[in-house]
């Protein structure tokens, strides 16, 4: 990053809203936005190849899901983690090290002949996806800091487009895919779009300062803290998937409480912890923003598939038809996200959010198979709003309360809240409708919609320690 460390705080600053060059540029940026939006896209594609693979391999549908739950368990877990191999080893030679991961967990899937090297790639492209987010933002908030700019709102909210855009069109884009090509595309799309992400990482992203030795940054890693936080999770994740079966695995949740409190244990007695569990205790903020992010996918997640599984199952809508019903949600989202986030504002948004947020799921408690369409429309693109703005505004929030030496490590525990919210949307989703697609069961979705809603809004509105602003309290 040298060809910005001596920039003047004025010229960075100019050079920061450059749209082509300065200190960040088309060049810099596109390796990053890509890197990001591979996590997601992993995360919602697979979901339209798993009954074509149970069919190919001849098992029970039901043990594909496991390439759903190991993607999010290596995810969870390699996200904080990677974090902090970045600060220490260095962002650039993470992020590289990660997409090379996801081409060889694509190669192994796209040659896989059984599930079980299926599933090693899944977790490989899990862990290789996980480099891409914490790393670009700790490139980002470095860069920032030597270009004199107080905060990139531009370049965060491409961020925030990278992982919402790529999420919300993982589950159409795979459909389209899966049915013209068959199932294997959803690991052999990874490998033209990482060798490009890496090309262009390779040639446009500064190399890292040189580190003394391996053992020097290996100390800081916190291998121990790694294993305990995805034994922890998994746990947690097997309890919660059970849920779907109507029969709760309770013995899975002992386990996952046993093990947090070693967990919690280790993290407070070691020199370098994985979770900085002083940190979340002292900095209330940053601990708060991490639960509003959780509720806020929660709520997403929830509305997001638990209102197109009700047009199409419920209300008799075609795969098609309720693939466009939800696409003014993500059209809206798109608009919405970059002019606020280049505003750099904060607690404005958050509260926006959650305001319309509760108002889309009370709304929703009241709808029926009667509804007109275009009311469900109105819904979503309502609901894309109060998505985009609560993206952006905890971005923000993550951006003005994490360390700066510790900011891949928080951004990776942002994306671990993210699943947590997935998770729980799933578990929602999952009982509601257990009993069939129907009114009642939607109605139950907005019920826990309105609980998640009044969280958000209960958490922003009474966070005093909030910035209205990302550069300033």
């Amino acid at each position: 990053m040298a060809d910005t460390a001596s920039s003047g705080r004025g010229a960075g600053a100019v050079a920061g809203r450059g749209a082509g060059g300065g200190a960040f540029g088309w060049r810099f940026m596109v390796p990053l936005v890509v890197g990001s939006a591979l996590n997601p896209i992993n995360s919602s594609i697979i979901a339209t190849a798993l009954v074509p693979i149970a069919a190919r391999f001849s098992v029970p549908a039901g043990r594909t899901a496991v390439l759903v739950a190991v993607l999010y368990v290596a995810s969870a877990t390699a996200q904080p983690a990677l974090g902090k191999v970045a600060g220490r080893f260095g962002p650039r030679r993470v992020f590289l090290a990660g997409i090379s991961l996801v081409f060889a967990g694509g190669l192994i899937g796209s040659l896989a002949q059984s599930l079980t090297l299926l599933t090693v790639a899944r977790v490989v492209i899990g862990v290789g996806t996980s480099a891409g987010y914490p790393t670009a933002m700790l490139l980002i908030r470095r860069r920032a800091e030597r270009a004199g700019i107080a905060a990139p709102g531009g370049v965060l909210g491409a961020i925030t487009m990278a992982g919402q855009l790529t999420a919300a069109l993982g589950l159409p884009l795979g459909g389209v895919l899966v049915g013209a090509f068959g199932w294997r595309i959803v690991f052999l799309v990874n490998l033209p779009v990482a060798v490009l992400a890496f090309v262009m990482a390779r040639l446009w992203v500064p190399a890292d300062e040189p580190i003394d030795t391996v053992r020097t940054w290996a100390r800081d890693i916190d291998l121990v803290g790694v294993l305990l936080f995805a034994a922890t999770f998994s746990c947690l994740l097997g309890f919660l998937l059970s849920l779907s079966g109507g029969g709760a695995r309770w013995p899975a949740l002992a386990a996952a409480l046993m093990l947090l409190v070693v967990l919690t244990v280790r993290e407070l007695r070691a020199t370098s912890p994985l979770v900085d569990l002083r940190l979340l205790r002292s900095n209330g903020g940053l601990t708060r923003t991490y639960v509003r992010q959780l509720c806020t996918q929660l709520v997403m997640y929830s509305l997001m598939y638990g209102v197109t599984q009700w047009v199409q199952d419920g209300k008799g809508l075609s795969a098609a038809l309720a693939g466009l019903v939800m696409l003014p949600m993500t059209g809206m989202s798109a608009l919405v996200t970059a002019p606020v986030a280049r505003r750099n504002a904060v607690r404005g948004p958050l509260l926006a959010a959650a305001v319309v947020a509760l108002g889309v799921a009370v709304t929703l408690r009241f709808m029926t198979v009667g509804t007109p369409t275009a009311a469900i429309i109105a819904l979503t693109v309502a609901f894309g709003v109060t998505a985009s703005l609560g993206a952006v505004g905890n971005q923000g929030a993550l951006y003005a309360q994490s360390p700066a030496r510790d900011a891949g490590t928080a951004a990776g525990l942002m994306r671990t809240f993210a699943y947590l919210g997935a998770i729980l949307a799933s578990s929602l989703i999952s009982l509601s409708y257990a009993h069939g697609v129907t009114d009642a069961g939607l109605h139950s979705i907005a019920t826990g919609l309105i609980a998640g809603s009044s969280i958000l809004l209960l958490l922003t509105a009474l966070d005093r320690r909030l910035p209205r602003h990302i550069d300033r309290p």
